[in-house]
This record gives C-alpha cells, structure tokens and sequence, in this order.
C-alpha cells in the first residue's frame, strides 16, 4: 500500500489509479470494515487526524479532483466520509516528500521512462508539492516509512 505525500499530480495513470484503489482499502481499515492491513504504517498518520475517516476521505477527494481534469471517473461514492472538506491538514515532512520523489521517479523509471523524462525538471530542486490534504514542515523522511 502506498498514499503518496507527493501531490497526486505527479502520478502516472497506473500510480493514479493504484493510489485510488488503495486509498479505498485504507478507508475500509480506518472504518474498522476489514481484518487485513490494520497495523499498515501507511495509516500512522491517518489514524493520528483528529478525524481519521474525514482525513482519509479528503485524501480520496483530493485524488478524484486529480482524475477528474485528466478525464478520469473516479466513483466519489465510495467516500464514505459525510464531510472530508472538514478534515484538517495533515503534516507532511520535506524529507518525506523527497524520499517519495526518488522513490517515484525509480519506479516510472521502468514503468512509464516517458512520464518520468516529463516530470524530472518539475520535480527537480525544491521540494515537490503536496497532495492538497498535507501541509509540508521541514524534517527528515517519516518514522513510519519503510525503506524501499
């Protein structure tokens, strides 16, 4: 399971794509409607949000906006949040991101060589942007990532 920090802009199709799904299981684990995947690092920082189902459901809205102006239908049915505009911004370390940039770029490296020569100049330098749920503070990579 992987929900990326970096904004979902950054994604390819198939990245786009398996963080929707994905997304959907983290809700179904936060909701407590699953058995499998409920001790998922990934879901560290979900859980800590004031409202985690709020959270998680804003970060699937942020990822079908993301889907809809590529043309994209994401199902926002599936939000099972009453109100994820509610939830409050998560934080984000700039270390982070940048583990995620590298870890992104490696990956289209082999899936998607095309979408990666686009994206090495926007994400070179500063720190990439963040999905619109987090807010970016400076430190290193996360304590519940896991070396990839």
């Amino acid at each position: 399971m992987r929900l990326w920090s970096l904004h979902p802009r950054y994604l390819d199709q198939k990245g786009l794509v398996a963080c929707w799904r994905e997304s959907l299981l983290a809700q179904k684990v936060l909701a407590g409607a699953t058995k499998g995947y409920r001790n998922h690092p990934q879901l560290v920082r979900f859980r800590a949000a004031a409202d985690p189902e709020a959270a998680i459901g804003a970060y699937l809205v942020g990822l079908a906006v993301e889907a809809e102006g590529r043309g994209y239908r994401f199902n926002t049915a599936l939000v099972l949040s009453a109100e994820p505009a509610s939830a409050a911004p998560i934080l984000v370390t700039e270390g982070q991101l940048n583990f995620e940039r590298q870890h992104l770029l490696a990956k289209l490296a082999t899936r998607d060589p095309d979408r990666r020569h686009q994206l090495s100049p926007a994400m070179a330098g500063s720190v990439p942007d963040a999905h619109p749920l987090f807010r970016v503070i400076g430190g290193p990579v996360e304590d519940w990532e896991r070396a990839v």
